[in-house]
């Protein structure tokens, strides 16, 4: 017989790739709770936040505050910030996680992988050699071994610690 990994917090994502009502990059930076929607850094055009269901810990995203799904309708101020981010994302987990490598990435539309298809949004996720074990492989289950919580406290510390 199977053993069970309770995983609670999982039935928010299940319920709200269901809802999907509104876009989380238009409406979670219009208000002003940077802390609870986990945005890490406002710029002038685009912004990073943790992802709520992470696939490892410390992974980021960026996004511009315009709301595209379409890469091509991006200006040229808005793809420079958008890299400029990733840069910055990139040089934050490395001091807070020390991780062995990345991957980044844009997923783009439903077939291309998209979880939210409707904004094009930047993946950044630290990686390390061996994160991939049994539970992955087998039981299609990651374990996360920091809340989302105390990674947000542990990466804005860096990100308020870091002149531009």
């Amino acid at each position: 017989m199977a053993e069970q990994l309770w995983a609670p917090w999982r039935l928010q994502y299940i319920e709200s790739s269901v809802k999907a009502n509104g876009c989380i990059f238009v409406e979670l930076p219009a208000q002003d709770s940077d802390r609870e929607n986990l945005i890490l850094y406002r710029g002038k055009t685009a912004f990073i936040m943790l992802n709520r269901f992470p696939y490892t810990n410390g992974h980021l995203m960026v996004a511009p505050y315009r709301h595209t799904a379409d890469l091509r309708e991006l200006n040229e101020e808005e793809l420079l910030e958008i890299n400029q981010l990733v840069v910055k994302a990139v040089t934050w987990i490395t001091e807070a996680y020390h991780p062995q490598g990345f991957n980044i990435g844009v997923n783009l539309g439903s077939a291309g992988g998209a979880g939210i298809p409707d904004h094009v949004h930047w993946h950044i996720v630290p990686r390390w050699s061996g994160d991939t074990n049994f539970m992955t492989s087998v039981g299609n289950v990651r374990v996360m071994p920091q809340s989302l919580e105390d990674s947000y406290d542990r990466l804005l510390e860096i990100v308020l610690s870091c002149s531009d």
